[in-house]
């Protein structure tokens, strides 16, 4: 190759180069999708729909939702993971896709750190015990006594959403907690487990702070304690478990936001640093918190170390418990 044919290489790579830069620049060009793969009107939805709201502003072209539910969040997760990698497909999701059902079911479509660029985790789930009224136990530490007087077999019976549900393994870290043994039975969803609570079928439930805050305060079911950090502000004389004695019943959901892996840095940092000025917004954190979560923002490496802790804790408290899912 002549001096003169390589400078123009070389010119030609520059321009390649200044392209390239400038295509990655001018992202997003196009609408953006998030997956949520839960059906409209729950808190996944509700949340994606408020960042999609936000992210549209911040990043100038229309940020559209789309439900992808089904085979309990997997059909969802799969569609984001098999996305093409330029930052038009995002997925916002609980915990349960990223941690719960990796820990207990195996052969999924889909791997929780190595199928996703995560963005940022922006909102924790806290969960609460509750108890049926008439239920002779005013504190989580009595009913974890009551547990234990009920014997071996499990005959204190706590409702849960089906066997391996973010309700289900905080039972069980209740339980271990406890040092009781108690009996699980699953329910649909908030509303049948709290009907089932009134008619006396279970003892004690779990269930998400939303759903349950507004039965607790209308009297219909008593609140114990709830998991977190901090007292949530929907049940503020309600202990959490650490308060109440018992800090390994740690179970907390949370909401985070990724893109499929091999998406380019320079498109998930633009992205991360909207979450992170739309996460400042007071006006964002009191919409997170009006729907009973804590707004927070956590970002990709803080992401995926809490996968990777709670993925060995869920692990953990499924074996000791007997949980899995076919």
């Amino acid at each position: 190759m002549t001096v003169k044919s390589r400078a123009a290489a070389a010119a030609l790579t520059l321009v390649f180069a200044a392209l390239a830069g400038a295509a990655q620049a001018a992202y997003p060009e196009q609408a953006i999708k998030i997956v949520v793969p839960f059906t409209p009107g729950g808190a996944t939805d509700a949340v994606a729909r408020l960042l999609a709201n936000r992210l549209s502003g911040k990043l100038g072209q229309a940020v559209i939702v789309e439900n992808r539910p089904g085979a309990s969040t997997v059909i969802g997760a799969e569609a984001a993971a098999r996305a093409q990698p330029d930052g038009y497909t995002l997925m916002l999701s609980g915990s349960t896709t990223y941690t719960v059902l990796p820990a207990l079911k195996a052969g999924l479509p889909y791997d929780p750190l190595r199928s996703y660029e995560h963005i940022a985790i922006v909102a924790m789930a806290p969960v609460v015990l509750l108890a049926k009224n008439g239920l002779p136990a005013g504190t989580v530490q009595e009913a974890a006594a009551l547990a234990r007087q009920r014997g071996a077999q499990g005959e204190l019976m706590y409702g849960t959403f089906g066997a391996g549900s973010a309700p289900h393994l905080a039972g069980e870290m209740f339980a271990e907690a406890a040092g009781a043994k108690m009996m699980p039975v699953p329910y649909k969803g908030s509303a049948q487990l709290v009907t089932a609570m009134i008619g006396g079928e279970v003892d004690l439930g779990v269930d998400t702070v939303s759903s349950a805050a507004p039965q607790a305060r209308a009297g219909k079911v008593r609140a114990l304690a709830v998991t977190g950090e901090r007292r949530m502000p929907q049940l503020p004389d309600v202990p959490t478990f650490a308060e109440a004695g018992m800090p390994g019943v740690s179970f907390v959901g949370w909401y985070g936001l990724v893109a499929p892996a091999r998406t380019p840095a320079p498109v998930v940092q633009t992205l991360s640093r909207a979450v992170a000025e739309i996460m400042e917004d007071p006006q964002v954190r009191k919409s997170v918190a009006d729907l009973a979560l804590d707004p927070v923002y956590l970002p990709g490496q803080a992401f995926q170390a809490q996968i990777a802790k709670e993925l060995r804790t869920f692990t953990d408290v499924a074996a000791r418990a007997g949980i899995t899912l076919d």
